[in-house]
């Protein structure tokens, strides 16, 4: 009896069959068939570029688009990082130059200055120059000080200018000061205004004259950008004098500070309502042993040399700052509204003794400075409240301006402010 197997593996390329008889030989037969597939995976990236939807020449000038950006970065970053190692190295040397030509061979140069040097400081950081112009009238003891023009001023606002003025005065005295009309926003103002003062040859012997240059600023304290200050001994008044001067850092000394005081303007001409809102003061004079003061304030109106009427605020207990907000209302017509004069005042109150004047301010149509253009705001907004900081002055300044503004009866003028 004869015995057939057989044993069959296939393979996908492979087959084969195993025939075995157990009479006979055994027999094997291997084929194999031709494959068609791949035998390994596709790399990562043409998979991945397989499955964008683009043309392969687009792909690859995105990439190349991509690659030049980064470079162009790259190179940018570099370049600023050589600048700025190049502009140290720079100041570096300036510096070592600088102190290369300093005089002296100890360094009491440095921190010492001598007589010649005195206004280091001041030529150290430059405010700017200012035209003046000078003449004395020796018959009628006259002196016409002229503020002509004022160039290449520090800027002081954020915007990289300034809103200038000058103010002029007289020391030891101080008795009058004169202000000029406010420039908005320029290094470069043109004055051109003239203040006379009555001094005998003696006095002018005497007195110094200091010419500052201000920046304005309504809702906070005017800033010194430089100041003049001339010994009227050392001048030739032989001749009228016009001359540029380099404005220097304004002098600590002989300048007494009283305080500044806000408060708010309304006239309405239909109803011929002055309101007066006083507002705040702050950084007053220390008027009492304590190192504080009991400040009320006086709102006072003139008119024809008299005082014609007057109110005052409360008194605020042991303050520098003082906060009032309270408003009083006059009756004033349109033809007073440009004859008054407003003169805020603020005292310290004492029980035991005469209440003392801390300082004033006095405003209308023959003011000038930053109370003339307080008070051309007031009527050119009317029935509209224009609040304002002012600084105060002394009384007697104040005083002695009145009664000066009194006897020269100066009309009021359309001026541009």
């Amino acid at each position: 009896m004869a015995s057939n197997s057989t044993l069959n593996h296939t393979s996908p390329n492979t087959s084969v069959i195993i025939t075995s008889n157990v009479i006979g030989l055994s027999v094997t037969k291997v084929t194999t068939r031709p494959s068609n597939t791949t035998t390994s995976a596709p790399g990562f990236w043409p998979s991945l570029l397989n499955k964008i939807p683009l043309p392969r020449w687009a792909i690859y000038a995105i990439i190349a688009l991509v690659l030049l950006v980064i470079l162009i970065c790259v190179l940018c970053c570099c370049v600023k990082c050589c600048c700025k190692g190049k502009k140290k190295k720079k100041k570096k040397q300036d510096k070592k130059i600088t102190l290369k030509e300093l005089n002296g061979t100890t360094t009491t140069a440095l921190v010492q200055p001598g007589t010649e040097d005195v206004e280091y400081g001041s030529v150290d950081e430059k405010r700017g120059k200012l035209l003046y112009s000078l003449e004395y009238n020796a018959e009628c003891s006259e002196m016409t000080v002229g503020i002509k023009e004022a160039s290449e001023l520090k800027a002081m606002d954020h915007g990289g200018t300034s809103d200038p003025y000058v103010k002029v005065y007289i020391l030891p005295n101080k008795s009058k000061t004169f202000e000029t009309k406010v420039f908005r926003k320029t290094l470069n103002p043109v004055f051109n205004e003239q203040f006379k003062y009555q001094m005998n040859q003696k006095e002018l012997g005497e007195s110094t004259l200091v010419i500052q240059v201000y920046d304005f600023n309504r809702f906070s304290k005017h800033d010194v950008i430089g100041e003049l200050r001339l010994q009227l001994s050392a001048v030739d008044w032989n001749h009228v004098i016009e001359e540029w001067k380099d404005l220097s850092e304004p002098s600590k000394h002989g300048q007494e500070h009283l305080g500044e005081i806000c408060f708010s303007l309304r006239y309405v001409p239909t109803a011929s309502k002055l309101t007066v809102v006083i507002i705040e003061a702050k950084n007053l004079k220390k008027m009492d042993l304590g190192g504080s003061s009991d400040p009320y304030v006086k709102v006072q109106l003139i008119l024809d040399k008299k005082k014609w009427k007057r109110k005052k605020t409360s008194v605020k207990k042991q303050t520098l700052n003082p906060y009032f907000n309270e408003s009083f209302t006059f009756d004033v017509s349109f033809e007073q509204i440009q004859k008054i004069q407003l003169v805020i005042s603020v005292w310290d109150h004492d029980k035991m003794s005469r209440n003392d004047a801390i300082g004033k301010i006095f405003l209308g149509c023959n003011a000038t400075g930053n109370q003339l253009r307080h008070w051309a705001d007031m009527l050119s907004n009317p029935r509209r409240p224009v609040a304002q900081w002012h600084t105060l002055l002394s009384a007697d300044q104040v005083d002695s301006t009145l009664a000066l503004k009194h006897t020269l009866k100066i009309p009021f003028t359309n001026k541009t402010f």
